[in-house]
């Protein structure tokens, strides 16, 4: 039996989104996270995380923290949480609860997150979408830290992954532990894939601080629209780029960690040279449909 029923696939083109349970057993979802815990014991903290604060270096902390992010695509690099840091550059929490998220390139270079990404059942999903020539886009574990896992607001994946046409990016988010209501689960406006988007970020002209701008306006989302999704430890949520979709701070005691990737319909899809992901040559986007 498919992993992916069409009942599976009528939810996902009618609501922008579809949770499919048992993705990963409980074990390969605890390998993945005892992985993730090697990683950031041997990290390299970026050197901008570490400039001790002051008016005068602001500036250049921000130019570090934009320059890091936009060239993170082909690699793997380490995004904290607010407030970790003391003002001379040294930890205030566990350095195992300091990171929002590690991206962005943990599907090329991570032996076992690669295998996630390239699984049969991930490429089964594609398949049963109908997509002949998709390619991974960028990667990331989010931790969620319990207690300090800041709010991601509502948005769209495709404000900044932006393809012509549009409705060609989709996101995959693997829970590695159950998402709850309380500890920062996603929550949805079903069928809000259907309008488009109205607001892009784009790289700005070389030499222009910041690196990245916004051009139009987000619009504001009716609370009482979004829909929680809670999942299970092992499921996986795919979630249609121009869905509209949030997470809650994690004001729990526990974690959600989470390996999550996007793949794009490469066949007839132009990708906007204006994204702050680009490929490089030593990372083109590799094809989903070979290991």
């Amino acid at each position: 039996m498919d992993f992916m029923t069409d009942r599976d696939v009528q939810k996902y083109l009618e609501d922008g989104y579809v949770v499919l349970d048992g993705l990963l057993t409980s074990q390969e979802c605890d390998e993945l996270r005892q992985r993730m815990a090697e990683i950031v014991d041997h990290m390299d903290v970026p050197e901008h995380c570490r400039t001790t604060f002051s008016t005068y270096d602001q500036q250049h902390k921000e130019q570090g923290s934009s320059d890091y992010f936009i060239t993170s695509g082909d690699k793997i690099s380490f995004f904290f949480e607010k407030g970790v840091f003391d003002d001379k550059g040294e930890f205030i929490v566990p350095v195992q609860q300091s990171l929002n998220k590690v991206g962005h390139a943990l599907h090329a270079y991570e032996p076992l997150l690669k295998k996630v990404t390239h699984s049969p059942k991930v490429q089964g999903i594609a398949k049963k979408l109908g997509l002949v020539r998709p390619v991974i886009l960028q990667s990331m574990y989010i931790f969620k830290q319990p207690g300090i896992g800041g709010e991601v607001t509502p948005h769209q994946d495709a404000t900044f992954l932006y393809t012509e046409p549009l409705g060609r990016v989709m996101g995959l988010w693997i829970a590695l532990e159950d998402a709850t209501v309380d500890n920062g689960c996603l929550w949805f406006i079903p069928g809000s894939h259907n309008s488009g988007i109205s607001r892009r970020m784009v790289r700005t002209p070389k030499g222009t601080v910041p690196l990245t701008a916004f051009i139009g306006r987000q619009k504001n989302y009716e609370e009482e629209k979004l829909v929680a999704a809670p999942v299970k430890k092992g499921a996986i949520v795919l979630i249609h780029g121009e869905v509209v979709h949030r997470s809650a701070e994690n004001t729990s005691k526990d974690s959600r960690h989470v390996y999550a990737f996007h793949i794009m319909e490469s066949q007839d899809t132009r990708w906007s040279p204006d994204n702050w992901l680009q490929p490089t040559e030593e990372l083109p986007f590799p094809p989903l449909y070979s290991k």
